[in-house]
């Protein structure tokens, strides 16, 4: 039985779900806006506005977990995060993501959308 076990497994691994979602969150923070697929889309959005939350706050405990979990390598994208992204959400308690659904993939037939901050 899958009891509280909601999160979406994509066919992968949990090394390999956890490395895209670090992916999705990078690629998210430094373009501000990436176009993926829905159901992805809809699992990173609680992992990239947790980050948000930690980095608004603004303790080094935090911007160290932030970089833990983004993979330790990214540390101009934890800047940003911190410097750029969290301030504009200072006065804001959640929902700094918007998913637009796009329609489906001409290949495939798989959901699109596009995640983006507010």
């Amino acid at each position: 039985m899958r009891h509280h076990n909601s999160n979406r497994k994509f066919g992968r691994s949990k090394t390999q779900r956890r490395a895209l979602l670090n992916s999705l969150a990078f690629n998210l923070i430094t373009r501000g806006k990436i176009k993926t697929t829905l159901a992805k889309a809809k699992e990173v959005r609680p992992f990239v506005e947790k980050l948000v939350t930690r980095a608004k706050v603004g303790t080094p405990a935090g911007r160290r977990l932030i970089i833990s979990k983004l993979g330790g390598s990214h540390t101009r994208e934890v800047k940003k995060l911190f410097e750029v992204i969290a301030p504009k959400y200072a006065d804001k308690k959640g929902g700094y993501t918007r998913v637009l659904k796009l329609g489906v993939r001409k290949s495939d037939g798989a959901p699109m959308a596009i995640i983006e901050f507010v």
